[in-house]
């Protein structure tokens, strides 16, 4: 007698949070590219307080079947439906997964929020944070929860250091001091640059492929 069918995974959920203008979307816009590349099978939450209008712009990418592009209105303090009670968030992967049950990965980006924004675990497997460099080259030393706690640190704009008086490399010491160590990532998502060691990253640590 055969045995069943192997049952697929459930999909790994990420996290993205980060301040507002930090470049949460540019950075999902840009891993939609990367990690379709590479065969890996995606959909995409995004939070706002009132509006879908991050959703409808990740939509209006054509990097990605806008079906597969979920809105959440948060409706109040955005890291309350990430974090407090993330219900909305749960039942929009949940349907994600029913519809398209070969998904490999779900990335969950956050409404702009401050420093103290985490995400629960119930919701995600592994969330990252992503702050620029245009709000200072101080945010690590201010060791905010988004900061220190997350799975790893993205420090995006870095095209913009010589125009915000930042010392670059003190800000990923200091950031790299205040996480132990833990791993921090530098981009530019308006040219792509260190995304793929972001979806290296995805791929090592949260879908195990080498």
């Amino acid at each position: 007698m055969s045995g069943a069918p192997d049952r697929k995974a459930p999909a790994a959920r990420v996290g993205i949070g980060g301040p507002v203008g930090s470049g949460k979307t540019a950075l999902v816009e840009r891993l939609i590219a990367a990690l379709t590349a590479r065969g890996v099978d995606l959909a995409v939450i995004t939070n706002d307080l009132v509006t879908h209008e991050d959703a409808e712009r990740v939509r209006r990418s054509g990097l990605i079947d806008p079906a597969r592009v979920a809105a959440v209105e948060a409706g109040a303090c955005p890291h309350t439906v990430i974090r407090e009670d993330p219900t909305l968030n749960i039942e929009a992967a949940d349907d994600l997964e029913r519809r398209f049950p070969g998904l490999d990965l779900i990335l969950i980006e956050s409404g702009g929020d401050n420093l103290a924004s985490t995400f629960s675990r119930d919701l995600t497997d592994f969330w990252m944070f992503v702050i620029d460099v245009a709000g200072g080259d101080d945010i690590p030393r201010k060791r905010g929860p988004g900061v220190v706690r997350c799975d790893l640190l993205v420090v995006n704009k870095a095209d913009l250091v010589p125009h915000v008086g930042v010392d670059l490399d003190r800000m990923l010491a200091e950031a790299r001091a205040v996480r132990g160590g833990r791993p921090v990532l530098v981009t530019n998502c308006r040219r792509g640059e260190g995304v793929d060691a972001v979806a290296d990253h995805l791929e090592r640590e949260v879908l195990f492929r080498s």
